[in-house]
This record gives C-alpha cells, sequence and structure tokens, in this order.
C-alpha cells in the first residue's frame, strides 16, 4: 500500500458506507510527506516514520506507540492525547508541538527538538532526554524523570507544577532498536 492509498482509505473508507479506515500497524513510511494532516486517532504504532515529514499534522489521540520517527518533522503538529510510548523520537523536531497530556513513557527523545513545545500533563516517565532541547517548552503538570531532566536543555521552561520522579528502571520493555539512526545524517548514505 502506498501513501496515496493509505489516505484514501483514511478519507473515504473501503467501500462506500464504510467507516474510515484508521488502523495501519507496522507500515513502511519512511520518509512520507503526511505535512498539514488530519490523522486524528490514527493508529501508527510500530510503522516506520522515520524522516517522515509531519509538520503541522493534527495527530492528536494517534497512536505511535513502538514507531520510529527517527529525524522526523514535527514542528507544529498536534499529538495531544496521542499515545507515543516506547516511540523513537532521536533527532526529530518537535518545536513548537502540542504534546498534552501525551504518553511518552520510555520514548527516545535524545537529541530531538523540544522548544517551546508544549508538553503539560504528558506523561515522560522512564523517557530518554539526553541532548533534547526543552528551552521555552511547557512543562506544567508533565511526570519526567530526573535524572533525564539534567541531560537535557530546558532553560526558560515552564516547570511549575511539573512531577519530577524518581527513574523506574526495569519497570518498561525497552523499545525496539531501530537500525535507521544516522542513515539520514550529511555525508552518510543509505
Amino acid at each position: 500500500m502506498n501513501l496515496q492509498q493509505l489516505l484514501q482509505k483514511y478519507n473515504q473508507g473501503d467501500s462506500p458506507g464504510e467507516p474510515l479506515q484508521r488502523d495501519f500497524p507496522s507500515m513502511s513510511l519512511r520518509g512520507a510527506s503526511l505535512a498539514d494532516a488530519q490523522l486524528v486517532s490514527f493508529n501508527f504504532s510500530g510503522c516506520d516514520l522515520s524522516s517522515s515529514d509531519l509538520s503541522r499534522s493534527d495527530l492528536s489521540r494517534a497512536n505511535f506507540s513502538g514507531a520510529n520517527l527517527t529525524d522526523a518533522d514535527l514542528i507544529g503538529a498536534n499529538l495531544s492525547g496521542a499515545n507515543l510510548r516506547g516511540a523513537n523520537f532521536i533527532g526529530a523536531n518537535l518545536e513548537n508541538a502540542s504534546l498534552v497530556g501525551a504518553n511518552l513513557v520510555g520514548a527516545d527523545l535524545r537529541a530531538a527538538d523540544l522548544s517551546a513545545a508544549d508538553l503539560r500533563g504528558a506523561d515522560l516517565s522512564s523517557a530518554k532526554l539526553s541532548g533534547a532541547n526543552l528551552c521555552e517548552a511547557k512543562l506544567t503538570g508533565a511526570r519526567i524523570d530526573a535524572g533525564e531532566l539534567e541531560n537535557a536543555d530546558h532553560q526558560g521552561a515552564t516547570t511549575n507544577g511539573m512531577i519530577v520522579a524518581v527513574a523506574t528502571h526495569g519497570t518498561y520493555l525497552e523499545p525496539p532498536h531501530w537500525v535507521s539512526w544516522g542513515a539520514h545524517q550529511p555525508g552518510k548514505t543509505n
């Protein structure tokens, strides 16, 4: 199934009178352009969306659990209430993204740009934040591991009401390790 077929099934269903199809787990959409798409409650669990353009898309309440979003462009995307548990966001750009109430438990956000992102009420328990940019992010009511917050740049972040927790190692199964990390860095070839 290609991207055009996926969007057709999402927008029109398989045939007249059928409900919209929003369940496409484990699909490879590497490098896909879904900018400005309306994909509310869509199931991207386990999908490879590395280097995809999802900027300004409405992905609220979508399921990205275990998905690979390495180097993805999510600038200004709406991921409010999304299930991002165990997702790989290494090097992803989530600048100005809305992640209000999102489940980021065990997500890998190393080197991700979350500057000015809205993470109010998000659960970042066991999330990896080493090298992440959380400058000017809204973290009010967010749950975050103290050690991981120290590994991220959070200058100017709104932290009032933030719930700083002690890491609970061993309570979350490790997310899958994706082999595409680094494949899209300048000077690298696939």
